[in-house]
């Protein structure tokens, strides 16, 4: 009896065979069928046929007195050339940088010689060497600011103005709301929650109308998901190690700086994205730069501050270190963001950056959600309720006075 257990029983070398072989020798064999096929000449595909696919997505566009520079990007799959160019109807020379084809992917810079008008539409017509024909609207002409020293310290200056102050100015409740009984700060806590999805709705559409306008040549929407993926995931890992890092809980089992943090990373990362669209408006000339811009960043962005010292209110005596901290978290990505948006080329870079906000800005209404429930484990209760429907209606309602 014992005899046939033991001849049941595995060997130990059966036990340790080696797993390696398992992975490479499927991908061995996907290898090798892929270099016959690609030696052969794919047989049976043959030469493609009809016209080539010519696509050209215009990433940029610069305008200087007497000329207009566009930086265009192959989308398509075929090599693209551009051999004439008009303006508003009218062929224009123009040289490019570098000359020849645009092969898949490729860049090229065309600059037009061209007497535009500032605040006049123009209509762009490129002609490729096979006939086909790219449209590129610009809506006003305005001469685009050159990036120097002055140009840096005014998109600073923004980003202070619409993140780093409103945001601080909305964390001067923390005393205010450190001596509400406990049931009110959960109806704070859920004014948050309400507030943030506002902020995830408002980049998921921004980034799903940048996607739908871009060229595509890395993506479009999907790009939007990637980046919000990651962001959640990335969150979630930092929770876990401030997790790890902090032995005690507040009674809803979230640390009440912990949370304060996710949420000034969140709604950084949102006001990164917010920044872009700054950035970007004003590269085009389409900013409005005037006391009524400020003071509606400043009324629309207050309200982000109260959400972050909401956890707090438990902490009768926070530090004031800590407190710039959260807010600097909060407001400075503005800024880094007005850089982005004025000087970077690439919009998929803006769709995926707004993605990360919408990630992040998820996380951290998974993480404040907890802190909502009442005594009785609720989350959705006549308070949380009223104090969600508040909090998003008052983020829509001083939004209304912001205009881009």
């Amino acid at each position: 009896m014992e005899a046939g257990t033991r001849a049941e029983r595995p060997s130990g070398a059966a036990r340790e065979r080696p797993r390696w072989p398992l992975l490479v020798v499927p991908l061995a064999l996907i290898g090798a069928a892929i270099a016959i096929f690609a030696a052969l000449g794919g047989p049976g595909l043959g030469e493609r046929q009809g016209p080539p696919v010519e696509e050209l997505a215009v990433e940029r566009t610069v305008l200087r007195p007497g000329e207009i520079e566009l930086s265009v990007r192959n989308t398509g799959p075929d090599a693209v050339e551009v051999s004439q160019v008009s303006v508003a109807d009218t062929f224009v020379n123009f040289s490019a940088d570098p000359g020849g084809e645009i092969g898949r992917l490729g860049e090229q810079q065309l600059t037009l010689d061209y007497p535009w008008q500032e605040g006049s539409p123009y209509n762009v017509s490129l002609l490729t060497s096979s006939g086909a024909t790219i449209e590129h609207e610009i809506e006003v002409a305005v001469e685009t600011p050159e990036a120097d020293l002055g140009f840096f310290g005014l998109m600073a200056l923004l980003g202070t103005y619409v993140g780093v102050i409103p945001v601080g100015l909305g964390m001067l409740f923390l005393p205010f709301v450190s001596r509400v009984p406990p049931s009110w700060v959960r109806v704070v806590l859920a004014a948050t929650v309400g507030l943030l999805a506002f902020l995830a709705i408002d980049g998921y559409l921004e980034g799903t109308e940048l996607g739908q306008e871009s060229g595509g040549a890395f993506g479009g929407v999907e790009l939007l998901f990637l980046g919000a993926g990651l962001a959640y995931l990335a969150l979630a890992g930092l929770d876990a190690y401030l997790r790890s890092r902090r032995s005690e809980a507040d009674a809803a089992g979230v640390g009440g700086w912990r949370l304060a943090l996710m949420i000034a990373v969140g709604i950084g990362l949102h006001n990164l994205g917010e920044g872009l669209a700054i950035g970007s408006a004003y590269a085009v000339g389409a900013l409005a730069l005037g006391a009524f811009l400020v003071i509606g960043f400043a009324i629309h962005n207050t309200t982000e501050g109260i959400a972050i010292v909401a956890p707090l209110a438990a902490d009768k005596r926070p530090s004031l270190v800590k407190l710039g901290v959260l807010g600097v978290i909060a407001g400075a990505p503005a800024i880094l963001g007005a850089f982005l948006g004025a000087s970077v080329t690439n919009p998929e870079l803006s769709i995926f950056l707004l993605g990360i906000g919408v990630g992040a800005i998820i996380q951290v209404i998974v993480q404040i959600w907890p802190s909502v429930r009442d005594e009785h484990g609720r989350g959705l209760y006549p308070a949380s309720v009223a104090g969600i429907i508040v909090g998003g209606a008052l983020l829509y309602a001083t939004s209304l006075l912001i205009t881009v």
